[in-house]
């Protein structure tokens, strides 16, 4: 495992990111960090305003947050499950920020839970599309700019759900196989990370994963599993995005892994800050 170091007073002016599913969660939390360290930010989802989803959270409430750090800021409304719909996404974002992107964040994600026995075919592709193929088809969308310029970062957000329980027997953590689907997907987006990185190694574009020790507590997970999981194991959300952070302003040798955000902040001895970009109290 490589030993750089990320330096602490690194900021991201000048730089232009898009940052998927961004009108809540991770993505909204992201994308605020990116603006607050001085990138043009462009956020993309399926919910323009709030009383677009049952979920709080959209992207026009999220855009107004990081226009008050003076940068850049777009929003571009898409179906990440739909290929059409995502197909637009790269070149609006491009047109708005007004260039070729250097951070790309792959967030957005289709969790849906239940047991495998009677997972609909219709639902597994659903989470197929946005998991795997969604990624990847804005990751090739945004390489050829990358690579022109010798220089560029491509983190996806994966999940420990993509690892394998051992057993018999098996301790499940709750929902347990209910989860499987989505974690399945994850486990085919860090096989792809991995192949991508050592595919473009040696170009200056980084490639890399990152995924929760065990989870965060977002708007979306709250929903779906709030009531089965212990939240005392759940890490924050600034720490979430300091590990992520890391990722988009990483050196050219830290590419290809599948990270865990507190594991990055352990090997870099970061300072996790508010989503601000200030030391907390």
């Amino acid at each position: 495992m490589t030993t750089s170091t990320i330096p602490p007073t690194s900021t991201l002016r000048g730089r232009r990111a898009l940052v998927t599913g961004s009108s809540r969660g991770i993505g909204a939390a992201l994308a605020e960090r990116l603006a607050a360290e001085g990138a043009d930010v462009v956020i993309t989802g399926r919910t323009r305003r709030d009383h677009d989803s049952r979920l709080e959270g959209s992207l026009e409430s999220v855009a107004s947050r990081l226009a008050a750090y003076g940068g850049r800021v777009g929003l571009v409304v898409a179906d990440l499950t739909d290929e059409e719909s995502r197909a637009g996404v790269v070149p609006e974002a491009e047109r708005q920020l007004g260039g070729p992107l250097d951070i790309l964040v792959n967030n957005a994600a289709a969790a849906i839970y239940q047991p495998l026995a009677d997972f609909p075919l219709r639902r597994r592709r659903l989470v197929f599309e946005a998991n795997v193929h969604a990624p990847l088809d804005l990751a090739q969308a945004v390489l050829p700019g990358m690579v022109g310029r010798g220089e560029g970062w491509i983190v996806n957000v994966s999940s420990a759900t993509a690892k394998l329980r051992p057993g018999p027997p098996f301790r499940l953590v709750p929902p347990g196989t209910a989860m499987a689907v989505y974690g399945s997907s994850k486990a085919a987006l860090n096989r792809l990370t991995n192949a991508l990185g050592a595919e473009l190694h040696g170009t200056g574009v980084r490639v890399n994963t990152v995924e929760p020790r065990f989870g965060v507590l977002t708007e979306g997970a709250d929903a779906l599993v709030g009531d089965k999981i212990d939240t005392s194991v759940m890490e924050s959300m600034e720490e979430m995005v300091e590990g992520t952070l890391a990722l988009c302003r990483c050196p050219a040798d830290v590419t290809g892994e599948v990270t865990v955000s507190l594991d990055l902040i352990e090997r870099w001895a970061l300072d996790v800050r508010g989503l601000d970009g200030r030391q907390r109290a």
